[in-house]
Formats: structure tokens, C-alpha cells, sequence
């Protein structure tokens, strides 16, 4: 059994899971927040997989940021519970192979808009290349294979790759003020956001395939 709240058939339609992995994410969701109806981000700190990680900090950030959320304020929520916690795991569903192109396309954009929103701490609406630049520092850090030179110089290639995509098409009067939404679809084309984007820590029990 779930808790109810206002939008308990939204949340779960948007998941579009079976009732099994419904009772699955609830416990996992029970074990986050020790059996209480909210969980809070200091809940975060127990979980191992998380505590290495070097984005750690916007991944639990992204899970309390109101325009993942769906609501229509901006800004951070103190706590999400039951609902709150089922509408962010909708942005690491697989694939559905009944899906038709109209559908993965929003699927795709969605999932994207989740990871824009980790890049955009700000909350603008925009990304600046040297916070996108940070961000694949950040990621290339937790690499153990990779020297700190290396993951430095790859950053610096992926901000002039996302320059010549995003600045390459301005105007000689314009100024750039940063990635917006649009720019960041260009910059991800033909990269396989629907199978990388997954949630590991949120493995429970023997199900290992709800994201």
C-alpha cells in the first residue's frame, strides 16, 4: 500500500510501471526516509553508491528542485514524499518498445530537461559554458583511470565542442549569454540518453531493472 496524496494517478501513470515495481520503489522509498511520510536530503547521506560520487551534491539537488517536481514554482522543496519521490523516478523509466516516435521524442526531452536542470544550478534557464565545462570535470573526477590532466583536457574539448554549437550559429552583434534548453538538445543529438540515464542506488531487494 501506497500513501495517497493530490497526485497519486499522475505520478503513477507517468511511470507507466507494474504494481510490483510500484511496491518496490516504496520500500525503497521507506528505507530513504526510515518509515516516515517525507523524505528530507539528509536522508541521502546513508546511501554508499552516493557517497563517492563526485556529483553527489546535484544529484540529491535534483531531486528536491520544484521544476523536476512538476510544480509551478521555482526553487528547492524541504522534504517530497511518496508522489514527489515517483514523479522524479518517471525521468529514469526505460525504454517501453510500444512507444511510437512522438512519444520517445517527449521521453527523450524529458529525461534531457532533468539533466539540464542539474547543470543549471541557478535556476536561469541558461548554462554558462564554464559551469558546463565544471560539470564534466566533476563527472571525469570519479573516474580512478583517469588522470586529473586528461579528465581537465577533455572538459576544455567539450566546452569548445559545445561553443562551436551554441555560439557557432550567432550573429556578430549578439552576445552569448549560455546553453539554453534548445542548444543542449543540439549538443546531446545522437547520444543515448534513454539507456545511460539510470539511477543504480535505487536497486533494492532482487529487481534490478526499476529505475
Amino acid at each position: 500500500g501506497c500513501p495517497q496524496g493530490p497526485r497519486p494517478v499522475t505520478s503513477v501513470l507517468a511511470l507507466a510501471v507494474t504494481s510490483e515495481q510500484i511496491e518496490h520503489l516504496h520500500r525503497r522509498f521507506k528505507q530513504l526516509s526510515q518509515d516516515q511520510l517525507t523524505i528530507r536530503k539528509e536522508n541521502f547521506d546513508s546511501i554508499p553508491d552516493l557517497e563517492f560520487n563526485p556529483i553527489r551534491g546535484k544529484i540529491v539537488h535534483a531531486f528536491f528542485d520544484k521544476r523536476n517536481l512538476r510544480q509551478e514554482s521555482d526553487g528547492l522543496a524541504d522534504e517530497i514524499n511518496f508522489e514527489d519521490f515517483l514523479t522524479i523516478m518517471s525521468y529514469f523509466r526505460p525504454i517501453e518498445m510500444n512507444m511510437d516516435e512522438e512519444q520517445l521524442d517527449r521521453f527523450r526531452k524529458e529525461k534531457l530537461k532533468f539533466l539540464f536542470h542539474m547543470y543549471d544550478s541557478d535556476h536561469d534557464g541558461k548554462i554558462t559554458l564554464q559551469e558546463y565545462r565544471n560539470v564534466v570535470e566533476e563527472l571525469l573526477s570519479g573516474n580512478p583511470h583517469l588522470e586529473k590532466e586528461s579528465a581537465r583536457s577533455i572538459a576544455d574539448g567539450a566546452m569548445m565542442e559545445a561553443a562551436s554549437i551554441c555560439v557557432g550559429q550567432m550573429g556578430p552583434d549578439q552576445v552569448y549569454e549560455g546553453i539554453t534548453f534548445e542548444d543542449f538538445l543540439k549538443m546531446w543529438q545522437g547520444i543515448d540518453i534513454e539507456t545511460k540515464m539510470h539511477v543504480r542506488f535505487l536497486n533494492v531487494d532482487t529487481i534490478a531493472h526499476c529505475y
